[in-house]
């Protein structure tokens, strides 16, 4: 069920102590007016979260808190989603509406995003708090894969306390070690690593701030069965709805734009997921790169890219801002086929300069030369490793 509406008023015509769950993504304090298009840009979607004052933000915030509070089961659980414009806020708010005694959890997600230089650093998680109802909340647990790191003897050995409440390993009568037998893994953390949105993902829509369905999935999974109610009153494109409907949940959600709704129920109609490569296989299997290259990478102080044909890495000299595209020749290359792959990779993003390294032997004598395909590239061709590394400087700054 998807309602068009505010959610302060559409939240009174459902049942008291109805709702298994309840996660919401409320408009930040980030005083911007938030807009995206489609991929192929036949609409924009847009929404203001301009607002008046930090105080009434926190009210318009903690009257629908309360109308969430009600519908709540006691058994239920509530997720309330934030960034860093007002979370020490809404951190009160909701021990005002809920109890501090209820609070469970300050999940941060993580994720890695490419951004602009700017003064400060950059901004890399979001948080969602959990609180519960009552104390009689349900609660799954959930087990992830250990550390390749992980000593084995952590893993399987029972430990116990000595008489000064030191942790040993406990062993058996005959003095060899206890082993567990149904060691699960790692239980779940308070930090997501979850990879944002990429731009091309199948699932994206392009509605603002639209967040990935494997990071509901985890929250619908942590506090209900198959069968219980989700509630999203801020549903937006409807990625709660969506996330619900594939683990066979129930579910309502509630928004006050028109366009919001319908896309949502377009969405929920027609569920898309993205599965993420990171994810499924791991991030070791993200790294495709070939252990020379890397080394080079290491020796020339630049920063490795992974799964691109054209850039091995990123170089950065001295403050400067915009980072340099290297390409490294392989032996299978000419130096034709490694100046064209750079090129191309670095033909649409706006790279003033570009650094290729050859590998293969050649007749020339020079340190280095600039590409006369194209002087406007900036294409620096480097056929001296050595002594590029001692005068990167220098050699940067004279093909800029």
């Amino acid at each position: 069920m998807i309602k068009q509406g505010d959610c302060k008023t559409e939240l009174k015509k459902i049942e008291s102590n109805s709702i298994d769950l309840i996660y919401l993504d409320p408009p930040f304090f980030t005083q911007k007016k938030q807009s995206q298009k489609t991929r192929d840009n036949s609409k924009e979607y847009t929404f203001d979260d301009s607002w008046e004052s930090i105080e009434s933000y926190k009210t318009y915030i903690e009257e629908r808190l309360f109308g969430c509070k009600r519908v709540l089961k006691n058994t239920g659980s509530i997720f309330l989603h934030c960034d860093r414009s007002a979370s020490h806020h809404l951190r009160i708010v909701l021990d005002n509406v809920f109890g501090a005694n209820n609070f469970q959890s300050e999940i941060v997600w993580i994720y890695k995003r490419w951004s602009n230089a700017k003064k400060g650093l950059l901004n890399a998680h979001q948080v969602i708090y959990f609180y519960s109802k009552t104390a009689d909340f349900k609660f799954n647990h959930i087990f992830e894969d250990y550390s390749p790191t992980t000593n084995i003897d952590q893993i399987f050995q029972k430990r116990t306390r000595d008489a000064n409440g030191k942790t040993k390993y406990k062993t058996n009568a005959v003095g060899g070690y206890e082993l567990i037998q149904d060691k699960k893994g790692v239980p779940l953390s308070d930090v997501w690593d979850i990879p944002y949105l990429n731009p091309k993902a199948n699932e994206r829509v392009g509605y603002p701030t639209q967040k990935p369905i494997v990071l509901l999935e985890k929250v619908i999974q942590l506090v209900t069965d198959e069968g219980d109610m989700v509630l999203d009153p801020f549903c937006g494109s409807g990625t709660t709805l969506v996330a619900a409907k594939l683990l066979n949940r129930k579910f309502i959600g509630i928004d006050i734009s028109d366009d919001a709704v319908q896309l949502a129920h377009k969405r929920v109609n027609n569920p898309i997921r993205t599965d993420s490569y990171l994810l499924k296989n791991g991030k070791s299997s993200y790294l495709n790169q070939d252990p020379e290259i890397l080394q080079i990478l290491k020796v020339i102080d630049a920063t490795p890219v992974q799964r691109n044909k054209g850039i091995d890495g990123f170089l950065r000299v001295g403050n400067s801002a915009k980072p340099i595209p290297v390409k490294i020749q392989r032996d299978d290359e000419t130096i034709e086929k490694a100046k064209r792959l750079l090129l191309q990779a670095t033909s649409k993003n706006g790279f003033k300069q570009k650094v290729l390294i050859k590998t293969n032997n050649t007749s020339e004598s020079t340190l280095f030369k600039v590409s006369d395909d194209n002087l406007q590239t900036s294409l620096l061709i480097i056929d001296n490793l050595k002594e590029f590394i001692k005068n990167k400087k220098s050699i940067i700054a004279y093909g800029q």
